[in-house]
């Protein structure tokens, strides 16, 4: 999946990797309130559920607390728990019952992940395994239920717009960091004119791999020459995929900036999968990314169907400033080229695939 562009925006992904998006709902200090937090046609939902559902997602993505108090988010995560609760209702018994044998090998999953503190974990948020069924159980309900529903023509449809994630390439890149090698910040300026004399080295006819030792922050591939090889384009945050995917090949591209800094790329060689020689695991991951794309349209075009009123108490606590928590998790010191999944978007429910 891409760098979150929408933090609100559901993602499904992996339920193991962390149910975060909804895990952003208000934290009830009454976890036996009955106050209804939202109401919507057909249904309610409580202080009591809520804080329920966040102490489920806190134990699901521990690392995510930190937006648990920023009000901005309350709502419409709050909006999005009105959803899954109303899609779960309108699901099929087939989707129902996909989902229970999924959440068996979720289960199981987590539990080999955690291993000894499984049940520490549990208890540290005043949780039983089956507060923690329940909550995957209606998610993964939504999710088996869009999945279900997804058609061969919207499949097609999905492979197109995604079809750069199944391009493999081999490719060298300069990272400039806004961070250098020691740890020093750079200005965007600054970045962007050390860049662009990488760019005029290359472009007169320098060795790359001499021009990546000197100029990248990429430790992982500075000494390589730069090179990613036979590399999924998937595995590259949206930018840099986008400038892969259309730069012609064996030239110099303009620097690319990225979250983590600027690229200046050659791509030595691609090969895009067309649809007929998609695999199954292929395949299976386009009707997945299909069904994400149902739950995103429904969230935003067919929410407000529901007249959903939402009556959240303030935070207690200070919110972080504006656009804080739509910033994706910090790269590490030693980022490459940006890998999609290297960025944890703040905020995305995740359903397993």
């Amino acid at each position: 999946m891409s760098l979150n562009k929408k933090p609100w925006k559901v993602l499904l992904v992996s339920l193991v990797a962390a149910v975060s998006f909804s895990m952003l709902a208000a934290c009830s200090n009454n976890s036996g309130d009955d106050t209804a937090v939202a109401t919507y046609n057909g249904g309610t939902i409580t202080a009591k559920e809520f804080d329920l559902d966040t102490r489920v997602m806190k134990f699901l993505s521990p690392q995510q607390a930190q937006y648990l108090e920023i009000d901005m988010f309350k709502e419409s995560i709050l909006k999005q728990e009105v959803a899954f609760e109303y899609l779960a209702g309108q699901a099929t018994d087939e989707a129902k019952k996909a989902a229970e044998k999924e959440v068996d090998t979720q289960i199981e999953t987590i539990k080999s992940s955690l291993g000894d503190s499984y049940k520490s974990s549990l208890k540290e948020q005043d949780l039983s395994e089956s507060d923690l069924r329940s909550y995957m159980q209606r998610v993964l309900t939504v999710y088996q239920d869009m999945l279900l529903k997804v058609t061969d023509e919207q499949v097609k449809t999905e492979y197109e717009a995604i079809k750069a994630d199944f391009t493999v390439a081999t490719l060298r890149h300069v990272l400039v960091g806004l961070t250098d090698g020691d740890g020093k910040e750079r200005t965007d300026a600054d970045a962007l004119k050390r860049a662009n004399e990488a760019k005029a080295k290359l472009d007169g006819g320098a060795d790359f791999a001499a021009v990546a030792k000197e100029y990248s922050d990429d430790t992982s591939t500075k000494d390589t020459g730069g090179l990613y090889k036979d590399t999924l384009l998937s595995k590259y945050v949206e930018e840099f995929k986008a400038a892969a995917q259309t730069l012609p090949l064996n030239t110099i591209s303009d620097p690319v900036k990225s979250s983590y800094g600027y690229h200046v790329i050659k791509v030595e060689a691609r090969k895009e999968t067309t649809f007929d020689k998609l695999t199954a695991e292929q395949l299976e991951t386009v009707k997945s990314s299909a069904a994400s794309a149902s739950l995103e349209s429904f969230l935003e075009k067919d929410l407000d169907s529901l007249k959903i009123e939402i009556n959240l108490p303030k935070s207690t606590a200070a919110a972080d400033e504006p656009g804080t928590a739509a910033t994706a998790t910090p790269a590490p010191a030693d980022a490459t080229a940006a890998p999609a999944d290297a960025t944890t978007a703040p905020a995305a429910t995740e359903a397993a695939k």
